[in-house]
């Protein structure tokens, strides 16, 4: 009887064949493992790209910060970074900077409200960075909450594949029970393998997030006092 196990299972020495039951598992059971296996791989991939983001976002914050507490001119660092493409505080800085400008242009300055807009302006810039940071981790959090309950999908197809060949065989045997039950503990364990990560990574990301925004949110807070006291001296 062990012998045929193993045979049916496709492992010579007694272990588990992932291909072989993958190529013997039921085609509603090979579409969940095929499903939760693509979902672990898009996860993966999400999850070093926002490593490499959430790093990048960090190390360009504390380069802005460096360079604006340096004592160099904000018309300097303004005419330094209005032309490129700018993320986080830079993105802050040049978006009210820009609104700066702009209400002192012409020969009346529109600086009735200018605080106001300024305000508005870098918290628009806030959000837009927070998007932006938060892109695709909407699906670890949908990976992680649903690829449980898929591979238990997969692993009740399984369990009835396996009592149907019972049914058919009429008989207990472990050989006719084993390949049914093992497709349904391998699609099990896709599921969980695609949802811990996920959940993991999710917590992990949304708590980085929450912080950059918080560091963006302060500097931002900072900056508007420093132009309010300039707006005050020139009113």
């Amino acid at each position: 009887m062990e012998t045929l196990v193993e045979s049916t299972l496709g492992a010579p020495d007694g272990g588990i064949s992932f291909f072989a039951l993958f190529w013997q598992a039921h085609i509603v059971v090979k579409i969940v493992m095929l499903g939760l296996l693509s979902a672990s791989i898009w996860c993966w991939a999400i999850i070093v790209d926002k490593v490499m983001l959430v790093g990048r976002t960090r190390r360009q914050m504390n380069r802005f910060e460096t360079v604006f507490w340096s004592g160099q001119s904000l018309e300097e660092l303004y005419n330094t970074l209005h032309n490129r493409v700018n993320h986080s505080m830079a993105a802050l800085f040049v978006a009210a900077m820009r609104e700066w400008k702009r209400s002192h242009e012409g020969a009346r300055p529109a600086i009735g409200s200018l605080q106001q807009r300024i305000d508005r302006v870098m918290d628009v810039t806030i959000q837009r960075e927070a998007e932006r940071l938060e892109n695709r981790l909407l699906i670890l959090a949908t990976v992680g909450s649903s690829a449980p309950f898929i591979g238990l999908f997969g692993t009740v197809w399984g369990i009835m594949t396996a009592f149907q060949a019972i049914a058919a065989s009429e008989s207990t045997n472990l050989a006719v029970v084993a390949p049914g039950i093992a497709e349904a503990l391998f699609a099990t364990a896709l599921g969980l393998l695609a949802a811990i990560p996920a959940v993991i990574a999710y917590n992990k990301f949304n708590n980085d997030v929450a912080k950059a925004v918080a560091r963006m949110e302060g500097f931002a807070d900072e900056f508007s006092a420093i132009l309010s006291r300039q707006i005050d001296e020139r009113g």
